[in-house]
Protein backbone atom coordinates (compact mmCIF):
# COMPACT_ATOMS: atom_id res chain seq x y z
CA UNK A 1 0.00 0.00 0.00
CA UNK A 2 1.26 3.46 -0.86
CA UNK A 3 -0.01 6.74 0.47
CA UNK A 4 0.11 10.19 -1.08
CA UNK A 5 1.01 12.75 1.55
CA UNK A 6 -0.64 15.95 0.47
CA UNK A 7 0.77 19.41 0.93
CA UNK A 8 -1.22 19.70 4.15
CA UNK A 9 1.98 18.61 5.86
CA UNK A 10 3.25 22.11 5.20
CA UNK A 11 1.42 23.26 8.32
CA UNK A 12 4.28 21.64 10.24
CA UNK A 13 6.88 23.87 8.58
CA UNK A 14 8.02 25.28 11.89
CA UNK A 15 8.26 21.95 13.73
CA UNK A 16 11.53 21.19 15.50
CA UNK A 17 12.92 17.71 14.97
CA UNK A 18 14.93 15.88 17.61
CA UNK A 19 15.78 12.87 15.47
CA UNK A 20 19.25 12.84 13.97
CA UNK A 21 19.30 12.69 10.16
CA UNK A 22 21.96 11.30 7.84
CA UNK A 23 21.72 12.73 4.33
CA UNK A 24 23.47 10.54 1.77
CA UNK A 25 24.46 12.15 -1.54
CA UNK A 26 26.12 9.94 -4.18
CA UNK A 27 28.36 11.99 -6.47
CA UNK A 28 30.49 11.73 -9.55
CA UNK A 29 32.00 14.91 -11.00
CA UNK A 30 29.59 17.21 -9.16
CA UNK A 31 32.13 19.74 -7.85
CA UNK A 32 30.10 22.70 -9.16
CA UNK A 33 26.96 21.62 -7.31
CA UNK A 34 28.49 20.72 -3.93
CA UNK A 35 28.71 24.29 -2.50
CA UNK A 36 25.15 25.07 -3.56
CA UNK A 37 23.55 21.97 -2.07
CA UNK A 38 25.50 22.40 1.18
CA UNK A 39 24.31 25.99 1.44
CA UNK A 40 20.67 24.99 1.04
CA UNK A 41 21.01 22.14 3.54
CA UNK A 42 22.64 24.54 6.01
CA UNK A 43 19.72 26.94 5.67
CA UNK A 44 17.35 24.04 6.32
CA UNK A 45 19.43 22.88 9.30
CA UNK A 46 19.37 26.31 10.95
CA UNK A 47 15.69 26.93 10.19
CA UNK A 48 14.60 23.69 11.88
CA UNK A 49 17.48 23.28 14.34
CA UNK A 50 18.24 19.91 12.80
CA UNK A 51 20.84 17.45 14.02
CA UNK A 52 22.26 16.03 10.82
CA UNK A 53 25.24 14.85 8.87
CA UNK A 54 25.83 14.97 5.13
CA UNK A 55 27.86 12.17 3.57
CA UNK A 56 29.02 12.59 -0.02
CA UNK A 57 29.83 9.19 -1.51
CA UNK A 58 32.10 10.10 -4.39
CA UNK A 59 33.16 7.60 -7.04
CA UNK A 60 36.71 8.94 -7.27
CA UNK A 61 35.77 11.97 -9.38
CA UNK A 62 39.17 13.62 -8.98
CA UNK A 63 37.59 16.92 -9.98
CA UNK A 64 38.05 18.81 -6.73
CA UNK A 65 34.93 17.46 -5.01
CA UNK A 66 36.84 16.49 -1.87
CA UNK A 67 38.40 19.95 -1.71
CA UNK A 68 35.00 21.59 -2.25
CA UNK A 69 33.50 19.76 0.74
CA UNK A 70 36.47 20.71 2.92
CA UNK A 71 36.39 24.33 1.75
CA UNK A 72 32.71 24.67 2.69
CA UNK A 73 33.80 24.44 6.34
CA UNK A 74 30.82 22.53 7.73
CA UNK A 75 31.77 20.09 10.47
CA UNK A 76 28.64 18.04 9.75
CA UNK A 77 29.61 17.37 6.11
CA UNK A 78 32.24 14.94 4.90
CA UNK A 79 33.13 13.05 1.75
CA UNK A 80 33.97 9.37 1.32
CA UNK A 81 35.93 8.64 -1.86
CA UNK A 82 35.14 5.22 -3.30
CA UNK A 83 37.55 3.45 -5.65
CA UNK A 84 35.90 0.00 -5.80
CA UNK A 85 32.43 -1.24 -6.81
CA UNK A 86 31.63 2.15 -8.28
CA UNK A 87 28.05 3.07 -9.13
CA UNK A 88 25.18 5.09 -7.72
CA UNK A 89 23.34 2.30 -5.93
CA UNK A 90 26.44 0.74 -4.29
CA UNK A 91 27.45 4.26 -3.23
CA UNK A 92 24.11 4.79 -1.50
CA UNK A 93 24.37 1.42 0.24
CA UNK A 94 27.85 2.28 1.49
CA UNK A 95 26.58 5.65 2.69
CA UNK A 96 23.65 4.13 4.54
CA UNK A 97 26.00 1.65 6.19
CA UNK A 98 28.33 4.46 7.30
CA UNK A 99 25.54 6.73 8.56
CA UNK A 100 25.41 7.42 12.29
CA UNK A 101 21.84 8.67 12.72
CA UNK A 102 18.57 6.67 12.83
CA UNK A 103 16.92 8.43 9.87
CA UNK A 104 18.40 8.10 6.37
CA UNK A 105 17.75 10.47 3.49
CA UNK A 106 19.04 9.91 -0.04
CA UNK A 107 19.12 12.72 -2.59
CA UNK A 108 20.95 13.71 -5.76
CA UNK A 109 23.69 16.31 -5.82
CA UNK A 110 22.48 18.09 -8.96
CA UNK A 111 19.89 20.20 -7.06
CA UNK A 112 16.98 18.44 -8.78
CA UNK A 113 15.69 17.35 -5.34
CA UNK A 114 14.61 20.16 -3.00
CA UNK A 115 16.22 19.76 0.45
CA UNK A 116 13.40 21.91 1.82
CA UNK A 117 11.11 18.86 1.55
CA UNK A 118 13.17 16.81 4.02
CA UNK A 119 11.15 17.94 7.12
CA UNK A 120 7.90 16.76 5.51
CA UNK A 121 9.49 13.43 4.66
CA UNK A 122 10.76 12.96 8.22
CA UNK A 123 7.37 13.90 9.63
CA UNK A 124 5.75 11.27 7.39
CA UNK A 125 8.16 8.65 8.71
CA UNK A 126 7.17 9.62 12.23
CA UNK A 127 3.49 9.14 11.37
CA UNK A 128 3.88 5.49 10.38
CA UNK A 129 5.32 5.34 6.85
CA UNK A 130 8.03 2.75 6.25
CA UNK A 131 9.58 4.83 3.48
CA UNK A 132 8.79 8.29 2.14
CA UNK A 133 9.56 9.23 -1.46
CA UNK A 134 9.90 12.70 -2.93
CA UNK A 135 7.57 12.11 -5.86
CA UNK A 136 7.16 13.77 -9.25
CA UNK A 137 3.87 12.04 -10.04
CA UNK A 138 1.43 12.75 -7.21
CA UNK A 139 -0.99 15.69 -6.91
CA UNK A 140 0.91 18.87 -6.16
CA UNK A 141 4.13 17.65 -7.81
CA UNK A 142 5.71 19.10 -10.94
CA UNK A 143 8.76 19.01 -13.19
CA UNK A 144 10.58 21.67 -15.16
CA UNK A 145 8.88 22.62 -18.42
CA UNK A 146 11.77 21.57 -20.65
CA UNK A 147 11.39 17.84 -19.97
CA UNK A 148 10.58 16.76 -23.53
CA UNK A 149 8.31 13.98 -24.74
CA UNK A 150 11.04 11.33 -25.00
CA UNK A 151 12.25 11.93 -21.45
CA UNK A 152 8.68 11.83 -20.17
CA UNK A 153 7.98 8.63 -22.14
CA UNK A 154 11.15 7.00 -20.82
CA UNK A 155 10.10 7.74 -17.24
CA UNK A 156 6.55 6.48 -17.78
CA UNK A 157 7.70 3.21 -19.38
CA UNK A 158 10.24 2.59 -16.61
CA UNK A 159 7.54 3.18 -13.99
CA UNK A 160 5.07 0.83 -15.70
CA UNK A 161 7.68 -1.92 -15.88
CA UNK A 162 8.08 -1.66 -12.11
CA UNK A 163 4.34 -1.64 -11.38
CA UNK A 164 4.06 -5.40 -10.64
CA UNK A 165 6.67 -4.88 -7.92
CA UNK A 166 5.14 -1.86 -6.19
CA UNK A 167 2.21 0.51 -6.49
CA UNK A 168 4.41 3.53 -5.71
CA UNK A 169 3.77 6.17 -8.35
CA UNK A 170 7.39 7.28 -8.60
CA UNK A 171 9.58 4.26 -7.78
CA UNK A 172 12.30 5.78 -10.01
CA UNK A 173 12.84 8.65 -7.59
CA UNK A 174 16.28 9.02 -6.05
CA UNK A 175 14.92 11.22 -3.25
CA UNK A 176 13.62 9.23 -0.29
CA UNK A 177 13.80 8.73 3.47
CA UNK A 178 13.73 5.58 5.60
CA UNK A 179 14.84 4.27 8.98
CA UNK A 180 18.35 2.95 9.38
CA UNK A 181 16.99 0.02 11.40
CA UNK A 182 15.05 -1.18 8.35
CA UNK A 183 18.11 -0.85 6.17
CA UNK A 184 20.31 -2.74 8.62
CA UNK A 185 17.85 -5.64 8.71
CA UNK A 186 18.32 -6.47 5.01
CA UNK A 187 21.39 -8.44 3.92
CA UNK A 188 20.72 -9.41 0.28
CA UNK A 189 20.85 -6.06 -1.50
CA UNK A 190 22.40 -6.34 -4.97
CA UNK A 191 21.15 -3.41 -7.09
CA UNK A 192 22.34 -2.74 -10.62
CA UNK A 193 22.29 0.83 -11.91
CA UNK A 194 20.70 3.76 -10.18
CA UNK A 195 17.23 2.74 -8.93
CA UNK A 196 18.13 2.03 -5.31
CA UNK A 197 14.73 3.11 -3.92
CA UNK A 198 12.97 0.38 -5.90
CA UNK A 199 15.51 -2.15 -4.64
CA UNK A 200 14.86 -1.16 -1.02
CA UNK A 201 11.06 -1.16 -1.39
CA UNK A 202 11.14 -4.73 -2.74
CA UNK A 203 13.91 -6.24 -0.60
CA UNK A 204 12.71 -4.61 2.63
CA UNK A 205 9.14 -5.70 1.90
CA UNK A 206 7.76 -2.19 2.40
CA UNK A 207 3.99 -2.07 2.02
CA UNK A 208 3.35 1.35 3.54
CA UNK A 209 5.22 3.85 1.38
CA UNK A 210 4.33 7.53 1.43
CA UNK A 211 4.93 10.03 -1.36
CA UNK A 212 5.52 13.73 -0.80
CA UNK A 213 5.02 15.97 -3.86
CA UNK A 214 8.12 17.82 -5.03
CA UNK A 215 9.11 20.09 -7.89
CA UNK A 216 11.79 18.29 -9.85
CA UNK A 217 14.34 20.77 -11.23
CA UNK A 218 16.66 20.07 -14.14
CA UNK A 219 20.34 20.32 -13.34
CA UNK A 220 22.15 23.57 -14.13
CA UNK A 221 25.75 22.46 -13.56
CA UNK A 222 27.44 19.26 -14.73
CA UNK A 223 26.21 16.48 -17.01
CA UNK A 224 23.40 13.98 -16.56
CA UNK A 225 24.44 10.44 -15.62
CA UNK A 226 21.33 8.90 -17.23
CA UNK A 227 22.86 7.17 -20.24
CA UNK A 228 21.62 4.36 -22.46
CA UNK A 229 23.97 2.04 -20.57
CA UNK A 230 22.25 2.96 -17.31
CA UNK A 231 18.87 2.22 -18.87
CA UNK A 232 20.08 -1.26 -19.85
CA UNK A 233 21.26 -1.74 -16.28
CA UNK A 234 17.73 -0.86 -15.15
CA UNK A 235 16.32 -3.74 -17.22
CA UNK A 236 18.87 -6.08 -15.64
CA UNK A 237 17.93 -4.74 -12.21
CA UNK A 238 14.22 -5.32 -12.89
CA UNK A 239 14.95 -8.93 -13.83
CA UNK A 240 16.70 -9.48 -10.50
CA UNK A 241 13.82 -7.96 -8.58
CA UNK A 242 11.22 -10.00 -10.49
CA UNK A 243 13.20 -13.14 -9.68
CA UNK A 244 13.25 -12.09 -6.03
CA UNK A 245 9.51 -11.39 -5.87
CA UNK A 246 8.12 -13.96 -8.35
CA UNK A 247 10.89 -16.57 -8.42
CA UNK A 248 9.17 -19.71 -9.78
CA UNK A 249 6.97 -17.80 -12.24
CA UNK A 250 10.01 -15.98 -13.59
CA UNK A 251 12.04 -19.18 -13.92
CA UNK A 252 9.20 -20.80 -15.85
CA UNK A 253 8.73 -17.75 -18.09
CA UNK A 254 12.43 -17.62 -18.90
CA UNK A 255 12.48 -21.38 -19.52
CA UNK A 256 9.64 -21.01 -22.01
CA UNK A 257 11.34 -18.11 -23.77
CA UNK A 258 14.52 -20.16 -24.11
CA UNK A 259 12.45 -23.05 -25.43
CA UNK A 260 10.89 -20.77 -28.04
CA UNK A 261 14.34 -19.57 -29.08
CA UNK A 262 15.29 -23.22 -29.54
CA UNK A 263 12.56 -23.59 -32.15
CA UNK A 264 14.03 -20.65 -34.08
CA UNK A 265 17.55 -22.09 -33.82
CA UNK A 266 16.33 -25.52 -34.90
CA UNK A 267 14.64 -24.19 -38.04
CA UNK A 268 17.55 -21.88 -38.88
CA UNK A 269 20.12 -24.68 -38.69
CA UNK A 270 17.81 -27.04 -40.59
CA UNK A 271 17.44 -24.49 -43.38
CA UNK A 272 21.19 -23.79 -43.51
CA UNK A 273 22.07 -27.49 -43.77
CA UNK A 274 19.46 -27.95 -46.49
CA UNK A 275 21.03 -25.12 -48.48
CA UNK A 276 24.37 -26.90 -48.09
CA UNK A 277 22.84 -29.94 -49.82
CA UNK A 278 23.05 -32.39 -46.92
CA UNK A 279 20.58 -35.29 -46.56
CA UNK A 280 17.29 -34.47 -44.82
CA UNK A 281 17.97 -36.82 -41.92
CA UNK A 282 21.29 -35.06 -41.28
CA UNK A 283 19.56 -31.67 -41.48
CA UNK A 284 16.90 -32.75 -39.00
CA UNK A 285 19.48 -34.17 -36.59
CA UNK A 286 21.66 -31.08 -36.91
CA UNK A 287 18.79 -28.73 -36.13
CA UNK A 288 17.80 -30.77 -33.09
CA UNK A 289 21.36 -31.12 -31.82
CA UNK A 290 22.24 -27.42 -32.08
CA UNK A 291 18.94 -26.31 -30.54
CA UNK A 292 19.41 -28.67 -27.60
CA UNK A 293 22.90 -27.25 -27.04
CA UNK A 294 21.77 -23.62 -27.23
CA UNK A 295 18.82 -24.32 -24.93
CA UNK A 296 21.17 -25.83 -22.38
CA UNK A 297 23.63 -22.95 -22.53
CA UNK A 298 20.92 -20.27 -22.35
CA UNK A 299 19.14 -21.97 -19.45
CA UNK A 300 22.42 -22.35 -17.60
CA UNK A 301 23.46 -18.75 -18.19
CA UNK A 302 20.14 -16.91 -17.84
CA UNK A 303 17.14 -18.97 -16.69
CA UNK A 304 18.99 -20.66 -13.83
CA UNK A 305 21.93 -18.26 -13.63
CA UNK A 306 22.50 -19.08 -9.97
CA UNK A 307 23.83 -22.49 -11.12
CA UNK A 308 26.11 -21.31 -13.93
CA UNK A 309 29.22 -22.07 -11.89
CA UNK A 310 28.27 -25.72 -11.46
CA UNK A 311 29.96 -28.64 -13.22
CA UNK A 312 29.28 -28.13 -16.94
CA UNK A 313 29.48 -31.79 -17.96
CA UNK A 314 27.21 -33.09 -15.21
CA UNK A 315 24.67 -30.37 -15.89
CA UNK A 316 24.64 -31.10 -19.62
CA UNK A 317 24.08 -34.82 -19.05
CA UNK A 318 21.33 -34.00 -16.57
CA UNK A 319 19.77 -31.63 -19.09
CA UNK A 320 19.77 -34.35 -21.75
CA UNK A 321 18.19 -36.77 -19.27
CA UNK A 322 15.48 -34.28 -18.26
CA UNK A 323 14.81 -33.55 -21.94
CA UNK A 324 14.49 -37.26 -22.67
CA UNK A 325 12.02 -37.70 -19.81
CA UNK A 326 10.07 -34.67 -21.02
CA UNK A 327 9.97 -36.12 -24.55
CA UNK A 328 8.74 -39.47 -23.20
CA UNK A 329 6.01 -37.80 -21.15
CA UNK A 330 5.01 -35.76 -24.19
CA UNK A 331 4.68 -38.90 -26.35
CA UNK A 332 2.72 -40.91 -23.76
CA UNK A 333 0.37 -38.01 -23.00
CA UNK A 334 -0.21 -37.36 -26.71
CA UNK A 335 -1.13 -41.00 -27.30
CA UNK A 336 -3.44 -40.99 -24.27
CA UNK A 337 -5.21 -37.80 -25.29
CA UNK A 338 -5.59 -39.03 -28.86
CA UNK A 339 -7.18 -42.31 -27.80
CA UNK A 340 -9.32 -41.09 -24.90
CA UNK A 341 -10.27 -37.46 -25.58
CA UNK A 342 -9.54 -36.07 -29.04
CA UNK A 343 -10.45 -39.14 -31.10
CA UNK A 344 -12.98 -38.11 -33.74
CA UNK A 345 -12.35 -34.36 -33.32
CA UNK A 346 -11.20 -32.13 -36.12
CA UNK A 347 -7.44 -31.71 -35.84
CA UNK A 348 -7.61 -34.20 -32.99
CA UNK A 349 -4.04 -35.36 -33.52
CA UNK A 350 -2.78 -31.80 -33.40
CA UNK A 351 -4.70 -31.08 -30.21
CA UNK A 352 -3.35 -34.24 -28.62
CA UNK A 353 0.17 -33.25 -29.66
CA UNK A 354 -0.23 -29.81 -28.09
CA UNK A 355 -1.41 -31.39 -24.86
CA UNK A 356 1.56 -33.72 -24.91
CA UNK A 357 3.97 -30.86 -25.57
CA UNK A 358 2.57 -28.91 -22.62
CA UNK A 359 2.88 -31.93 -20.32
CA UNK A 360 6.40 -32.68 -21.49
CA UNK A 361 7.42 -29.05 -21.04
CA UNK A 362 6.19 -29.08 -17.43
CA UNK A 363 8.15 -32.22 -16.60
CA UNK A 364 11.17 -30.86 -18.43
CA UNK A 365 11.01 -27.61 -16.46
CA UNK A 366 10.58 -29.32 -13.09
CA UNK A 367 13.48 -31.66 -13.80
CA UNK A 368 15.79 -28.80 -14.73
CA UNK A 369 14.62 -26.48 -11.97
CA UNK A 370 14.86 -28.91 -9.07
CA UNK A 371 17.35 -31.54 -10.24
CA UNK A 372 19.72 -30.39 -12.97
CA UNK A 373 20.05 -26.73 -11.90
CA UNK A 374 18.95 -27.08 -8.31
CA UNK A 375 20.12 -24.61 -5.71
CA UNK A 376 22.68 -26.23 -3.45
CA UNK A 377 22.46 -23.64 -0.69
CA UNK A 378 19.29 -22.45 0.99
CA UNK A 379 19.43 -18.99 2.55
CA UNK A 380 17.53 -18.58 5.78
Amino acid sequence: MTQTLASSLSEFADIRFTTGISIIIPTYKEVENIPHILERIDQLRRAHDLTLEVLFLDDNSQDGSAEAVAAAGYDWARIIVRTKDRGLSPAVIDGFAAAQYPVLVCMDCDLSHPPEKVPQMILALNTGQQMVIGSRYVPGASTDDDWGFLRWLNSVVATLLARPLTSVRDPMSGFFAMRKGDFDSVNDLNPVGYKIALELVVKCGFENVGEVPIHFTDRIHGESKLTFKEQLKYIKHLRRLYLHRFANAMYLAQFLVVGASGVVVNLAVLSLLLVMGLPETVCLAGGIGVSVLTNFLLNRRFTFSYARHGHLGKQFLGFLGASAVGAGVSFVMSVFLRSQITDGLSYGLHLAALGGIASGMIFNYLGNRFLVFRKTHIRK
